[in-house]
Formats: C-alpha cells, sequence, structure tokens
C-alpha cells in the first residue's frame, strides 16, 4: 500500500443495482474528477455531471462529490461517482480510472488503512468498522457502533497519557536523586496515579461480560439418542432444509452448523450425531464429534422421547431436557416448561443461577411445530441472559484483552514496594506500549495486516 498512489473501488452493493458509488482517494483525485467531469464541485457539494471517458464519450449521467483533505473519510483528497448501478456503465467507468497514470484499484481495507494511517480513527475504531460490516444482529451492530464511536480508544488514550504523566514525574525525580525529599514528592503522586489506573483497567477485566463471544455467537447443541428428531427441529429452528430426515439410525454423522438470529442475538445452532454404542467406526468418530462439540457448547438441548433416558453428555453449560414426538403419544402438552422427574444426565453438569438453568425441560414436536415458540422464547431469554453484561463491556477482542493485561500486569509490577525509581519508570514505558498497540500507534505493522485483509474491497 502506497499512500502517493491514488485508488479507487466500488464502495456499494454488487452490481447490478439501482446506484453504485466508486469513491477514489489519493493525490490524483481531483485530477479524475475534474478530467471525467469537466471540473471540481464545491466541498461535500453534490452535484449532477456528466461522466465522460478520455475520449469524450459519455458513460453516465450521474452525480459527483468532492471532499479536500485532511476534511475527508481517509484524511486525503476524495471523489465519489454516484452512477446507475448496471455492470456496463460500472466497468466503463473502472476502464477510465485505470487509464490514469498512477491509478490503481484498491486492495480489501485500504481506503480504513489510510483512514488509521492519516490520523483518523485508531485500531480500535477500525476494528468497530469491520465488525460493523460483518455484524448480523442488533446486538452485533450495537456492540461495533460504540467501539466504532471510541468507547475503548478514548478510554486507552485517557489511560496511556495518565501513564505518561506518571512516567515524567518519575523520571523528573530520578534527575533529582540527590534531593531526597524532592524525588519523594515528585514518586507519591505518581504511584498514586498508578495504583488508581491499574484498579481501573483491573476492574474492566474483571468484568463479566461476553462482548468477546457477542462476535462469533453463542453456541446450542442439539444432543441425543439416535433417531429423535434432532435433525428436525435444526430444520425447524433453521425454517429451511440444513440436516437430512431420515427414519434410520446413524444418518447424521458430522456436526451441522446453522446461524441464527435470536431476538437480535447471533446463535449458532450445531446438529451432532446420535449418541449411542456403535462398531462402525465412521458413526464412532460422529459420536465423539458430537460429545466434543456438546461439551464446548453454551447450551445443550438434550433430545428424547418418553422418559429422558440414554447416555449422558458431560458439558458444563447448561442442559435443557426436550421431550420430542408428543405428537405421537397422543400428548396436549402446550410446549411450555414441564415438571418432569430429574434424572442425571452427567455428573459434570452443573446447576447455573438464572431462569433458565440445567432443570429447564420442554415438551415439542419439531414435526408440527408444538411448543417450539415456547422454547425458541426459551432460547432468547436465555441468549439476553447470557450476553446482558457484555453488551456495555470495553473488550470486544481477544486481543484487547490480552495487551490490557500486559498493561495490567506492568502497573502491577511498577507497584513494588522499594522498586528503584529507574525500574518503575521502565514498567510503566512498558506498559505505554501496550495500550499504544492497543491503539495501533506503535509496533503493529503485522497485527494491521491481518485486520486489514479481512476488510471488503472499497472499505
Amino acid at each position: 500500500m502506497v499512500g502517493d498512489e491514488t485508488i479507487f473501488a466500488l464502495s456499494s452493493g454488487r452490481p447490478p443495482t439501482a446506484i453504485a458509488m466508486v469513491r477514489v482517494s489519493g493525490p490524483r483525485a481531483g485530477d479524475l474528477l475534474t478530467a471525467l467531469t469537466g471540473s471540481l464541485p464545491p466541498p461535500r457539494t453534490a452535484r449532477r455531471v456528466l461522466i465522460r471517458d478520455q475520449n469524450q464519450e459519455l458513460i453516465d449521467d450521474g452525480v459527483a462529490l468532492w471532499f479536500a483533505g485532511p476534511a475527508s473519510a481517509t484524511g486525503e483528497d476524495v471523489a465519489e461517482f454516484h452512477i446507475h448501478g448496471g455492470r456496463a456503465v460500472l466497468a466503463a467507468l473502472v476502464r477510465a480510472l485505470s487509464a490514469f497514470d498512477g491509478v490503481r484499484p484498491a486492495e480489501p481495507g485500504e481506503f480504513t488503512r489510510r483512514a488509521f494511517e492519516n490520523g483518523k480513527l485508531d485500531l480500535t475504531e477500525a476494528e468497530g468498522l469491520d465488525d460493523l460490516i460483518h455484524a448480523d444482529t442488533e446486538a452485533q451492530r450495537r456492540q461495533a457502533v460504540r467501539q466504532l464511536g471510541g468507547l475503548l480508544g478514548d478510554r486507552a488514550r485517557r489511560w496511556r497519557a495518565q501513564i505518561i504523566e506518571a512516567a515524567a514525574l518519575i523520571e523528573a525525580g530520578i534527575d533529582f536523586a540527590d534531593e531526597g525529599d524532592v524525588q519523594g514528592e515528585l514518586m507519591a503522586p505518581a504511584l498514586q496515579t498508578i495504583a488508581a489506573l491499574h484498579d481501573e483497567i483491573a476492574e474492566v477485566l474483571a468484568a463479566q461480560g461476553r462482548s468477546e463471544r457477542l462476535r462469533d455467537g453463542m453456541v446450542v447443541a442439539i444432543a441425543g439418542p439416535p433417531n429423535v428428531g434432532k435433525s428436525t427441529l435444526i430444520n425447524r429452528l433453521a425454517r429451511r432444509e440444513v440436516a437430512i430426515v431420515s427414519p434410520h439410525a446413524g444418518t447424521t454423522r458430522d456436526v451441522i452448523e446453522v446461524q441464527l438470529d435470536l431476538g437480535g442475538y447471533p446463535v449458532t445452532v450445531i446438529d451432532t450425531a446420535g449418541i449411542r454404542e456403535s462398531n462402525d467406526p465412521v458413526e464412532q468418530e460422529g459420536v465423539r464429534r458430537a460429545r466434543a462439540r456438546a461439551a464446548e457448547a453454551d447450551l445443550v438441548l438434550w433430545l428424547g422421547e418418553g422418559e429422558m433416558t440414554g447416555d449422558a453428555v458431560a458439558a458444563s453449560a447448561p442442559v435443557w431436557r426436550v421431550r420430542n414426538k408428543i405428537d405421537l403419544r397422543g400428548g396436549e402438552g402446550d410446549g411450555g416448561p414441564v415438571d418432569l422427574p430429574v434424572e442425571p444426565l452427567a455428573a459434570a453438569l452443573r446447576q447455573t443461577d438464572g431462569a433458565w438453568g440445567g432443570n429447564a425441560a420442554f415438551e415439542i414436536s419439531a414435526l408440527r411445530g408444538q411448543g417450539l415458540g415456547e422454547l425458541i422464547a426459551a432460547i432468547e431469554d436465555f441468549a439476553a441472559q447470557y450476553f446482558a453484561s457484555g453488551e456495555t463491556a470495553l473488550i470486544s477482542r481477544a486481543r484487547h484483552r490480552t495487551l490490557l493485561q500486559d498493561a495490567a500486569a506492568m502497573l502491577q509490577r511498577s507497584l513494588q514496594h522499594d522498586l528503584p525509581a529507574e525500574l518503575v519508570a521502565e514498567e510503566l514505558r512498558l506498559a505505554g506500549v501496550a495500550l499504544g498497540r492497543l491503539l495501533g500507534r506503535v509496533d503493529v505493522e503485522d497485527v494491521l495486516g491481518e485486520i486489514f485483509s479481512r476488510f471488503c474491497i472499497g472499505k
């Protein structure tokens, strides 16, 4: 990515569309806009223009906008062409732009990276933009908007400024090492600031939020013996045929996943192989995978018929017992929680606090839909409780947590009793570096490549 090159890309939906927007950023953006439309419109003012190529052949009748740097999204000169969204119109404009020297198509995430490099946003805000682009549910959108607005970045900048201020006091005290009273007067307020800052970061790290999981979603595993309707249930939840339904045992031999939006929260539902003893090595592998995925899930739906017997699944998450096929026994169950005998599913199951713990039980007919509304509502309620404390949390990625843990550890070491002032200053410098890496301002080239490569072209 070379900053003196001018880049362009389609920044709207894939054609054909009613309107397509092509964005240009770089030193030649103004030249391109003038060459193709005949003039430069007033900054931040939409103007209807005739767009022509270098041979003066008409490309389209569209709209142009001009944003002079640094007052633009990328901090560079930016031009936008709003054209009719047909493939031929877009291809003609792309050919016209590519004909200019020093102009090339943008790479994935290059517009956002230029904005980052020009100080328009820090790395946490860029990650928030990436999360916003990929948000599938309302909860994910809300979290991404908060990060894009500086939820963590603003706090990290304040923390870093406090560290720098404290380090300056300590280093000034080093200069007056021969003046014991002066050094002590400078060290005392610095250590007080460090202690308060450490406690604040430690409080953020200790918060039992699940905002990191909100990006990927909560996992619900459907488990149970063969032929109890697991595949029928996941098809009902997905509202499409994602799993093969068959009366023959062992049809599902691998884990099937489907991503759902339940109550605005991201939920991944997995259909597992029927858990039973088998001599078939393929089915044995399917059962092994089923047990493993159920053990890692955030919620397990143990599906069965009649009395809840059968092999158990070891899990640290709540296990709800779901009695299926109530239509076959002529039951009139309303599908809500019912008072079934509590039978141990596994010794490893733990009881959880809150409305939906490990004792919840339901009666449904996955085939006919009886009771599914109540079961889905309960899962939505569980998801809301699961993510409740995570929606306002500062940390949304493992990278954030790791760097904040590093900064907190260094601040803790700087508070050790009788630690020489020189070592205190060094620990503070390292803590400041950790927060700088969080913001993307210190030694993060390897991180930048990984993050911005995930962006779509045109962003």
